[in-house]
């Protein structure tokens, strides 16, 4: 299959890179850069050196990139990506969209949480957690990767959900990530005497992943779910580790609980379950496409607490982009993401 990049210099986009390099059935020939046109990537990011000879293109062209591949990757801030959508909108090209602009069922949500005009309302899009929309991802034109907050989330209460053993008013995300998923752009917050040995909250009750989780769960659940969600910025490269907590339903027990997550992700290759009384931690599934899960019940409050932890460039951007991309093409799902964790 022939993919371009668009894109390509941030951390999503390179990482989308290295696991490409990989994919025995995808051959990467086109990557784009506004601000870095003309440049080899491998001048920006030289561990991709002599690897990738590929210098950055502008998308002014976008229609001849499209023309010229079978998978457009979005690697892009929110709002770009519906315009890149219209353009390809009459070519066989189908688009992997990293950013948030196609995760959205409903488009007026997206516009009261990303303050932009959504300028493609009526897109063929499919919500891409592969775990979840894995039939419907199969023939999607265009598939709105899952954020990567979202994707720890919501791997982590949808057993919970789709099993009616949660209270939907009682969901609590308490969320930790890496530094990379801010972005490469330079910030104050994220300048080194800023974030070593230190660790915040940001963006508490406004976060824009809070209605992407609402939507999956609330879809699981069968009704209309609010939650709190509250991120955090930890001083380290990558990697998420989210808490959820939810009231269990008064029939709800520890042993029906096991059996929600066991028939939800007992086949599942990329989500590891560490069982009930478990620990995940982000050291364990970094550089990787895994989901580690564990869940602990409170009986003293009749609350469940569930942990998840991902690489947020992996398993929340680019591989779960490449596990898309995997469906959607009909090849095995582990192609180019059947690796183990870098540890330390």
């Amino acid at each position: 299959m022939r993919v371009s990049v668009l894109g390509a210099t941030g951390y999503a986009g390179a990482e989308l890179l290295r696991i490409l390099y990989n994919h025995p059935h995808a051959d990467v020939v086109h990557i784009t850069s506004e601000s870095h046109t003309g440049e080899p990537i491998a001048a920006l990011y030289p561990h991709l050196r002599g690897r990738y000879d590929l210098t950055l293109e502008s998308m002014k062209d976008i229609e001849r990139i499209g023309a010229d591949s079978d998978f457009v990757f979005i690697g892009l801030p929110h709002g770009h990506a519906m315009a890149v959508g219209k353009a390809l909108a009459n070519m066989p090209t189908r688009i992997i969209d990293l950013g948030a602009d196609f995760r959205f069922d409903d488009t007026e949500t997206y516009e009261a949480w990303y303050h932009v005009p959504h300028t493609y309302k009526d897109a063929p899009r499919v919500y891409g957690l592969a775990e979840l929309h894995r039939g419907e991802i199969k023939n999607a034109k265009i598939i709105g990767n899952a954020g990567c907050f979202t994707t720890a989330s919501i791997l982590a209460l949808a057993p919970l959900a789709a099993a009616h053993l949660i209270d939907p008013q009682t969901i609590i995300v308490d969320a930790k990530s890496g530094v990379t998923g801010a972005g490469r752009g330079p910030k104050l917050g994220n300048h080194f005497p800023e974030l070593y040995d230190n660790f915040r909250a940001y963006n508490a009750c406004h976060h824009r992943h809070t209605p992407e989780i609402e939507q999956e769960v609330g879809r699981l659940l069968g009704e209309q779910t609010i939650i709190n969600f509250t991120p955090h910025l930890v001083p380290m490269g990558r990697g998420i580790l989210a808490t959820c907590y939810a009231t269990l339903k008064g029939n709800a027990t520890p042993e029906l609980v096991d059996a929600a997550f066991e028939r939800q992700y007992g086949k599942e290759f990329f989500i590891r379950l560490l069982g009930r009384n478990g620990y995940p931690s982000t050291k364990e599934v970094r550089g990787s496409n895994f989901c580690d899960i564990a869940w602990h019940i409170d009986e003293r409050t009749h609350r469940v607490i569930v942990l998840s932890a991902i690489d947020n460039l992996v398993k929340g951007a680019a591989g779960q982009a490449v596990q898309n991309f995997n469906i959607a093409c009909g090849f095995p799902e582990k192609t180019a993401l059947d690796v183990v964790p870098m540890y330390p």
